[in-house]
């Protein structure tokens, strides 16, 4: 079989949003695929859905039933085992493609020799074909053979995995798998995946539509996602030491767990979470020191987090509670003046 597309799938009955984007992956022009939806547990009419999928088109939709609530993770572990194509994409349940998502790229992929291949992506808040705003997910001068120079460019700037399709003998012929039970489970095995391609490839057109809605994990903060990003830096960093480019790309590894873990964590936990306990901001910066010291002096640090940002890292590495006073009051005059006009 030439592709395997796998869905997993909680809760996305609501505004059609489920049936959107299987609709777009049950008309795909290529040829010799199986669509793969794994069920985690939804408590809406999800499974129903899949269940009619499944039906509908019995030689291609497979739906799978997992009896507990994994997260997405452990649903694409589900599919990876059952998944049967020489080449294997990932999707969002409430994203969509273009017809000829998966044939452009795995033509592209053929047609070169590449086992990893990539596009562009818009962002849209409406189920539609309209272009919305264009994201470019990766950069020209990362294609082609893969050498030390590019995979230190695509650790730094890996671009969505959903919007990549890679061959099979990187993402399952290989015993890492997705944690279980977090999100931002993509972050975790990334570099690891990036690192065992040969050949990258990069179609510069808008072909994946990543729908923007008020309950998509990038918009909701809580503690729970927020320990769950500092679980992923954590397993990254696993994933690097077993396999043995830990202290080939310290570099880039330290700034990518420096953002995920550290950076990205705390501004969106002073944001998002009510009340701020200073424990939690407290050992995060402890742990951030604990794995490297040093970060504040990583050359991609130095050049990428602007000055304000640093301004406040540091404060709160010296205290805490100057921190979360000062910040508080920053962002209260912040919101006056923009209340005020």
């Amino acid at each position: 079989m030439k592709l395997s597309i796998i869905v997993p799938v909680y809760n996305m009955a609501a505004d059609r949003k489920l049936e959107y984007c299987l609709d777009s992956l049950v008309g795909q022009t290529i040829q010799d695929y199986e669509i793969i939806a794994v069920d985690d547990c939804s408590t809406d009419t999800s499974w129903d859905i899949l269940l009619r999928y499944e039906k509908e088109y019995p030689d291609k939709f497979h739906a799978i039933h997992s009896e507990v609530n994994q997260k997405q993770g452990g649903a694409k572990n589900i599919g990876m085992e059952k998944a049967q194509g020489e080449w294997i994409g990932f999707i969002d349940s409430d994203d969509w493609v273009t017809p000829d998502f998966y044939e452009r790229l795995i033509r592209k992929g053929e047609e070169t020799g590449a086992d990893m291949v990539g596009c562009d992506y818009h962002l849209t808040d409406e189920h539609s074909m309209k272009i919305g705003q264009v994201v470019h997910n990766n950069k020209a001068e990362q294609t082609g053979i893969l050498d030390e120079e590019k995979y230190r460019s695509l650790i730094l700037d890996s671009g969505s995995l959903v919007v990549k399709v890679y061959r099979r003998e990187i993402v399952i012929d290989h015993p890492s798998r997705f944690p279980t039970g977090i999100f931002y489970e993509d972050n975790a095995l990334a570099n690891s995946w990036m690192l065992r391609a040969k050949h990258f490839e990069y179609i510069q057109e808008p072909l994946y539509y990543y729908y923007q809605h008020d309950t998509s994990t990038v918009h909701t903060i809580s503690v729970k996602r927020c320990e769950d990003r500092m679980e992923a830096g954590r397993i990254m960093l696993r994933e690097a030491k077993a396999y043995g480019y830990f202290e080939k790309y310290y570099p880039e590894l330290e700034f990518t767990f420096t953002m995920l873990f550290y950076v990205n964590t705390l501004f969106t936990y002073m944001q998002g979470v009510r009340p701020i306990r200073s424990g939690f901001v407290r050992r995060l910066g402890q742990e951030m020191l604990e794995n490297f010291p040093d970060f504040q002096k990583n050359p991609y640090y130095m050049e990428r987090v602007g000055a304000e940002e640093k301004k406040l890292v540091q404060m709160q590495l010296a205290s805490t509670t100057r921190f979360i006073l000062y910040y508080k009051l920053l962002w209260g005059y912040r919101n006056l003046r923009k209340k005020l006009g």
